[in-house]
């Protein structure tokens, strides 16, 4: 087992978590690992990083896929014994004018954003070392979209004591009440993006909180973050944002001192603790 510390980022071999792995090869003192769904694609985006002189290791993983999770975890387990940066980064988005059925789109969205994300939590937490730093990939569009919601659905996503099945409960709600065209009437805002990311933020104040209870003295960080707009494929190339700059946030939380005892259960833009 090495003693090497491990930073793991998902859905990195483009956009934003290949920025994030990039950073990561520049500042951090281990072993980075791009994943992504796609082998040679993972590999690929490790060979561009060579080319630049730096060193990231490959390892499959797709989200969608709880086997693909715990192969990755078991790997952890074996080769590290454990894990010290998690950046949960991969996710999807169509685009505003997918003709897709939006029951479809919510199904799909929320089975990678937010079920995908809950999973390889789920799987990898419990591999945190002490110290060790989590970071949720969530969006801006997280804030409007709870703007969007009914009075009682934000009073419930904002509440301090949402457990994790509840938070489980709304997001299957959501996905069914839009099977029944009845979600705008039900509260919900008309984004199934916005709630998939609604549900990474609040999953990532209730995971603060559990470290909280459970491994107060293990000091682990762990937050949301809005990267900010930024051109990828998801975005476009009108956004504000390069993928370096967007990688900024994300990677200014999984480098947090080892002494610093916050930002944590926190949604993050720009280094900036937003209120939520």
């Amino acid at each position: 087992m090495s003693n090497v510390p491990v930073a793991v980022v998902t859905g990195s071999n483009k956009g934003i978590g290949f920025a994030i792995v990039r950073a990561l090869c520049k500042q951090f003192p281990g072993d980075v690992y791009l994943t992504a769904r796609d082998t040679s694609r993972g590999q690929e985006a490790v060979a561009k990083l060579q080319e630049e002189g730096l060193h990231a290791h490959f390892h499959q993983l797709d989200i969608d896929d709880l086997q693909s999770i715990r192969t990755l975890r078991d790997f952890l387990k074996e080769k590290y014994g454990g894990l010290n940066v998690l950046v949960n980064n991969a996710g999807i988005a169509y685009k505003v004018h997918d003709t897709t059925p939006f029951a479809t789109q919510a199904e799909v969205t929320l089975k990678t954003n937010f079920f995908g994300t809950r999973n390889v939590c789920t799987e990898l937490l419990p591999l945190m070392k002490p110290y060790g730093r989590v970071v949720n990939v969530s969006s801006m569009v997280s804030s409007s979209a709870l703007g969007g919601c009914s009075k009682e659905l934000q009073q419930k996503f904002r509440s301090d004591t949402i457990t994790e099945d509840e938070l489980v409960e709304l997001m299957t709600k959501f996905v069914e009440d839009t099977k029944k065209s009845v979600h705008e009437k039900e509260g919900w805002p008309n984004t199934a993006y916005g709630v998939s990311k609604i549900g990474v933020t609040v999953l990532s104040r209730i995971q603060a909180r559990m470290l909280n209870e459970k491994r107060k003295g293990d000091h682990i960080l762990l937050n949301a973050c809005c990267p900010g707009w930024v051109r990828t494929d998801m975005a476009g190339p009108k956004a504000t944002k390069s993928p370096d700059e967007g990688a900024e946030t994300p990677v200014y939380l999984a480098l947090l001192p080892s002494d610093a005892d916050g930002p944590h259960g926190q949604f993050v833009s720009n280094k900036t603790v937003r209120t939520w």
